[in-house]
């Protein structure tokens, strides 16, 4: 259960803190719950790309937007199996699995059930996106033995209908509601980038921390636009800023994994080593993420040899 309830005010106070003094608080609670000198690698594979019904103004995959991407059919298992397979040898712990859909139809649960315990079998920890979820869905999916289930809010309450309008806010929380009461672990997090407030960015934190209980894994993007959406002018997000959420997401959810997800790209290495030393302890590893690039493995390993720290 999540003893602390956090307020907006609260948070806003953490995210204006003097920079060295945020990051040696978050830096001391990282201490406290993790060892700072790992950090968990999963591994992202889109397994059914592009032809998505939702408007989300930041993303490729939307029927709504022409960005040049090919929309694909779900992928077979094996195929999958393989990606997978790949993943652990290439040091991922936890396998990521994501559908361009708003949700699963009841057809496709058998194959997703399948590529579950496939990969599950391998060793890996296993996480699926699919969109919003039916009660029944959910049930399937946990008793498969799918360990997390990825839903993210994106932003603020108060900013998510500039973002998308194909869907509420309180769809995401009805589907985050499924996969706890099915027993999974939630992975949910949001974007930061796309034109929100500080207010808001303090808002989205919020919403997040004061779940009951916080999300296991908390996936921190920093946009990528894309040409052709809604978003893909947009400006970077500035690296002070963005390690100043990292720092605060650590303080605020004690006990979850903080991921440096979409983003890293983009990032300079002392960036980078800055999340790290504020917190986050997780990271997508591999040459892409669903649709858009990703440090490759060598990078990678240089840069994490240089900053001593170990991928689990």
């Amino acid at each position: 259960m999540n003893a602390t309830r956090w307020v907006l005010d609260g948070v806003e106070a953490l995210l204006g803190l003097p920079f060295a003094e945020l990051v040696f608080r978050a830096a001391q609670v990282h201490r406290e719950n993790f060892n700072p000198n790992e950090v968990q690698a999963s591994r992202l594979l889109s397994i059914k790309t592009g032809g998505c019904p939702e408007d989300c103004g930041y993303c490729s995959q939307s029927a709504h937007f022409k960005t040049g991407l090919k929309a694909s059919k779900l992928m077979d298992a094996e195929k999958v199996l393989t990606e997978a397979r790949r993943a652990k040898s290439e040091g991922a712990s936890r396998f990521c699995m994501g559908a361009a859909w708003r949700s699963p139809k009841d057809k496709d649960m058998a194959e997703l059930c399948e590529m579950v315990a496939k990969v599950k079998a391998l060793g890996l920890e296993t996480c699926m996106t699919l969109g919003m979820l039916s009660e029944d869905q959910a049930q399937q999916l946990s008793a498969a033995g799918l360990d997390y289930y990825n839903h993210n809010i994106d932003t603020s309450p108060e900013y998510y209908g500039k973002v998308i309008s194909t869907r509420a806010f309180e769809d995401r929380l009805d589907t985050l509601a499924k996969v706890r009461e099915a027993g999974m672990k939630v992975c949910c997090g949001g974007i930061v980038g796309m034109g929100e407030a500080v207010e808001d960015r303090a808002g989205f934190l919020l919403a997040l921390a004061n779940m009951t209980p916080p999300p296991e894994s908390v996936p921190i993007n920093a946009l990528m636009p894309i040409a052709g959406t809604p978003l893909g002018e947009s400006k970077p997000v500035d690296a002070i800023d963005f390690v100043r959420l990292i720092a605060a997401a650590r303080i605020l959810m004690p006990q979850s994994y903080v991921r440096l997800s979409a983003g890293r790209e983009n990032m300079s290495e002392e960036t980078q080593a800055l999340c790290f030393l504020a917190g986050a302890n997780s990271i997508f590893v591999g040459d892409e993420l669903l649709t858009t690039n990703n440090p490759g493995q060598a990078t990678d390993a240089a840069m994490l040899e240089r900053l001593g720290v170990s991928l689990i």
